[in-house]
Order: C-alpha cells, then structure tokens, then sequence
C-alpha cells in the first residue's frame, strides 16, 4: 500500500497517494481502486478517533462514568474497507455495563459506518448475500464477509421497521375527488429450506365517482410463518387512509380465501368476490356440463352468456347457484363430477359476495387485478 498520511492535524488529514502509469487500463483502474480504498481506510481511522473522546469522564442523563481503558481495538467496516480502532470504553463507579462513546458519537450500526450499512442495505435489497459480497469485491474492490452482509441487512431492516410506525406515506395530489377506495390482499407461499412461509401483499385503491383509478398505495410484508406482522402493518395503514377519506366507500375485493374476508370486513361497506376467480370456477362448471371436444361449442356459449348474467343481472348468483345444484354432469365422468362439485361449493360460500349488477351500477370495481399483480411480483 503507497497511501500514506502525510500529516494530521486537529481537524483535517493530508493522504498521499501514488499511482503507476505505463500499464493497461484495466490495470490502472484496479490499480488506482485499490489506492483509493488505501486512503480511504486512513481517513477514515482518522476520522473514527476525531470522534472518540479524549479519555475524560463524561456524564449520561445523572450517571457520572469514567474511562475505564482503552478497550481491545475493535474492526469497523467502511466503504473502503476495515479499519481497526483503539476506543475508549467507559463505566460508572458502581460498576456495570460498559459504555463506549465513540460507537454513538459515529452512529456505528453492528460494527459499520452509516454509509457502509447504507450501501450493503440497498444491494442486500436487489441481491442476495451471495451476489451482494460479489458485487463489493468486483465493483468497489471490497472484501466482506456473508454473514458480516447479513447481520447489517438484518439490523437496518429492524430499525427501518420500527421507525415505519411513526412514518406517513404521502399520497399525491389527485385529480379528482376519491368516491371509492378499494382494499385488496393476496398472498403467495415459498417454500424454504425449513418450511413454508407466507409473503403477503395489500393494496389501497382510490377511485373517483366515475369509477376510474386515481392512485394505489401497496403494503407486504417478509415473508413470515402467519401473517401477523402483515396485517398489523396494512390494519395501520387503512386506518390512515380512513382518517384521510373518511367520507368514501369503503369496498374489499379479493379471492375466496377465508383468511382474506376475515381481515376486510371490519372495514368494508361492501364485498365483492374477485370475478375472474368466480369466472374460473364457471369455466370448470361448463367443462363438466360440456365435456369433450364435441360440445366445445356448446360450452363456449353457456359459460360466454353465464359469465354475462352474472355481471348484469339483478340475483343472478342465485339462479345459477340453483342451477348448479340440479344439474348432472355430461357422460357421468368422475373428473367432471369433481368439477362441478367444486363451483357448488365455491357459489355457496361466496354467493353473497358476487353483487357485480349493484357493484356496476354505484362504480364499484369488481376486479383485484392490482393487488394479484402485485402478489406475483414476489
């Protein structure tokens, strides 16, 4: 390393650096990088003792505490790379827990500076530990441990999330006045190597009087085993949107997923069952009334005029709900028996929720087509 410290005073530090020209490009670039992070090493070990203390006792809150010795030096990592540091520690007289000044004073997150854990907190978000510790090495000629990668994400993904709860997320300015505001979840399971667990994904819709989508805010959460800290997270942010709109129609729309309904209806006005799930279960219904390449015909027709009534006609969830009930399946197949099983059971549990003729009729929408796009992102 030819970085060297030329000459340090109270409140500034002289680095030289020298560079050998004469070779490829490549060369000089790492060349030059590697001096770079040389220097910035030196400064920043500069930096880190300017903020340490100078031994003296100091005071916290109405505790008097002394230094207590110049503790082992302890690694810091930096953007440029690790830096080992002499700190002074501290204790009261009546002993206890030790206490060292410098760790605040430089705002050390684990044992990193501020922009370090920045940097590793937003690759760590698009990448992996794996590509994150690749990405450092060949792009900031950077060395750093996985776990190291790990343990930093983790800790500024703690406290982002408890600094959320007392965060507000703006809603721009709108065009139009909010007449509907639509609250929608889905979720997708993902298998690890210990089991499964559930990433989820809400979203807050506001439409105008016409019907027309102004703005969608999205809520998720990690995925975790349950849902709690998702819904803790989305409850919060409707209630904000409440406060916000208190004066709008309040609609949720979503899959037939027990769990989902459980969650809306204490903030809904209205329930309406996503139609192009319902519109599936049709579809399997006419493949079992219908079956074979003979009738295809036939069952493009039924379930194109089923599909519409549904939409449009006042109690017509019902009707084909009766219908369903009486009717057999072509050529007494098992697989269509099992279809059609399946949409009766699906139209009486959720008939109440297809009011897609009421629905149209006040705007209302009738698809989460923003929310399960959302969902596949994960």
């Amino acid at each position: 390393m030819s970085a060297s410290i030329i000459s340090t005073q109270s409140e500034e530090t002289q680095i030289l650096i020298t560079i050998q020209h004469g070779q490829s490009m490549l060369e000089f670039e790492e060349s030059l990088q590697s001096e770079l992070n040389a220097a910035g090493t030196l400064a920043m070990g500069q930096q880190l003792e300017y903020m340490d203390t100078d031994g003296s006792p100091i005071t916290i809150g109405s505790v008097c505490m002394s230094c207590k010795r110049k503790k082992e030096p302890k690694v810091y990592e930096t953007q440029w790379g690790a830096v080992k540091v002499a700190r002074n520690v501290y204790q009261s007289n009546k002993g206890g827990g030790t206490f060292c000044p410098l760790d605040q004073n430089a705002r050390i997150i684990v044992n990193s500076t501020p922009a370090f854990a920045r940097m590793v907190s937003w690759k760590y978000a698009q990448m992996a530990a794996p590509q994150v510790e690749q990405d450092l090495l060949q792009n900031h000629g950077r060395k750093s441990s996985r776990a190291t990668l790990r343990d930093l994400a983790d800790v500024v993904g703690s406290v982002a999330q408890i600094k959320e709860e007392k965060w507000t997320y703006d809603i721009p300015e709108l065009p139009k006045p909010v007449a509907t505001v639509a609250l929608g979840l889905d979720g997708v399971n993902l298998l690890y190597y210990e089991g499964y667990r559930i990433a989820m994904c809400g979203t807050i819709t506001l439409y105008d009087d016409e019907g027309e989508r102004l703005y969608t805010s999205y809520c998720a959460a990690a995925p975790e085993y349950g849902k709690k800290t998702f819904t803790t997270r989305f409850s919060a942010e409707i209630c904000k949107v409440k406060e916000r709109f208190p004066d709008a129609v309040y609609v949720g729309i979503a899959d037939g997923a027990p769990d989902n309904w459980t969650f809306l209806e204490p903030f809904t006005s209205y329930d309406v069952l996503d139609f192009y799930h319902v519109s599936e279960y049709i579809a399997e219904a006419a493949e079992a009334l219908y079956p074979g390449k003979k009738m295809v015909g036939e069952r493009h027709a039924w379930l194109k005029e089923t599909l519409h009534k549904l939409k449009h006609n006042e109690g017509e969830a019902k009707r084909l709900h009766r219908k369903l009930e009486r009717a057999s399946p072509g050529n007494n197949r098992i697989a269509s028996l099992e279809k059609l099983l399946k949409a009766r059971t699906y139209f009486k549990n959720h008939r109440h929720q297809m009011i897609y003729p009421e629905a149209l009729e006040k705007k209302l929408p009738i698809g989460s087509g923003v929310t399960e796009a959302a969902s596949r992102r994960w």
